[in-house]
């Protein structure tokens, strides 16, 4: 008796041994394992549920898997916002060790690694969000008109009747979307004051959004703002809301601008969002991907703006919150944008973290007092 309870007992260790014992992975979820496909997306830095640009590239990518019944996964880069070129081959690599056959890449940042994984791995998909053709057949991607979403806000604003704008900008100056977001923002804040006779002040900053995440330094940064006069700041980079939220909160009436998707659910202070068609434009591609029609699109940029209605502000009750400027008005800013009569500027320079920079760029927005504050 005791020797058969011995071997029952060597058994049951063997089995729990065996059913503690996992393969540690970069974090990934929503793994739906009965697919005969599967799309996986990489994270940019900050946080997955970043209520913008990861997480409605997330969302896109997810909702077109679940629709199909592909699987699907997350993949995010180790060492969060300092992840590194290595960090991001990693993550790749895990994601096609792991049957991925089409790879979502959210942010510039992802470039280095995309022209190491795409390399070796000519069969592998990679749409690339926010990038540009980089000479592989095996990559497409996605770029924005942000300049124009830009605009749409920081015109809305102004004719709403706020006359002390500031931005805050993710990417330290040397993010294409950011930087175009921002010149979009200040040459419609222009042109609304220009109609209406007047000049409105404004301020951007790059410092504290290297990262696109929250901070107390940002924090800090936001309050001074609002505290010596700011109405309204566009909080363009990620987490960087959470900061400004904060800081919202604690003055009787400073409002936000969100970006990238409709952030009006964050807080009842968020004015506008200056967004970007991530979800749409994600699931788009992966169409033409799941319909064997990737040769269309090998080694391109899909430039999307208003006229591919891939930017602009949201307009559903609740968050279209503006008093002052009506939806009707809006609409036709819109249609101006998007056929052409209105044309914004999109050209910046590589790096927009001077005020040598911003000098040249804001040169000719004669109703706008500008401050750079780095």
């Amino acid at each position: 008796m005791k020797k058969l309870l011995s071997i029952l007992l060597a058994v049951l260790m063997i089995m729990t041994l065996a059913g503690c014992s996992s393969k540690e992975e970069t974090p990934a979820g929503d793994n739906n394992t009965a697919a005969n496909h599967k799309i996986a997306v990489i994270t940019d830095v900050g946080q997955l549920m970043d209520g913008g640009f990861n997480q409605g590239t997330y969302e896109g990518a997810k909702a077109y898997a679940d629709s199909k019944g592909y699987a699907f996964d997350y993949y995010q880069p180790a060492n969060g916002t300092d992840a590194t070129d290595d960090d991001r081959i990693n993550a790749m690599r895990q994601a096609i060790e792991g049957g991925a056959e089409v790879l979502v890449l959210p942010g510039f940042l992802q470039f280095n690694a995309l022209d190491v994984v795409a390399a070796e791995n000519p069969d592998v998909k990679f749409i690339f969000v926010d990038g540009w053709a980089i000479g592989k057949d095996n990559v497409a991607a996605i770029t924005y008109h942000e300049e124009e979403s830009g605009y749409f806000a920081g015109y809305g604003a102004v004719k709403e009747g706020y006359t002390k704008l500031g931005g805050t900008f993710g990417g330290a100056g040397t993010n294409p979307a950011c930087n175009r977001f921002a010149y979009g923002y200040l040459q419609g804040a222009n042109d609304a004051a220009k109609e209406l006779g007047i000049t409105v002040d404004a301020k951007i900053s790059f410092l504290y959004g290297g990262g696109f995440s929250a901070s107390p330094e940002l924090q800090s940064q936001i309050s001074g703002w609002y505290n010596d006069g700011t109405q309204v700041v566009f909080a363009c980079g990620g987490s960087m809301l959470q900061s400004v939220k904060a800081a919202a909160n604690e003055t009787a009436d400073g409002m936000i601008i969100g970006v990238d998707t409709d952030q009006a659910a964050e807080s009842d202070r968020v004015l506008t969002s200056a967004m970007k068609g991530l979800a749409v434009s994600v699931q788009k591609i992966l169409a033409i991907w799941d319909e064997g029609n990737w040769d269309s699109i090998a080694d391109t940029a899909q430039n999307l703006g208003a006229a591919d209605d891939s930017t602009g502000l949201p307009t559903a009750e609740g968050s279209f919150r503006f008093k002052n400027w009506t939806l009707d008005e809006y609409n036709a800013l819109f249609e101006s944008v998007a056929s052409g009569a209105v044309t914004v500027k999109a050209e910046t320079p590589a790096d927009c973290s001077t005020a040598d920079a911003w000098a040249k760029l804001t040169a000719d927005l004669t109703s706008v007092n500008f401050t750079f504050e780095g």
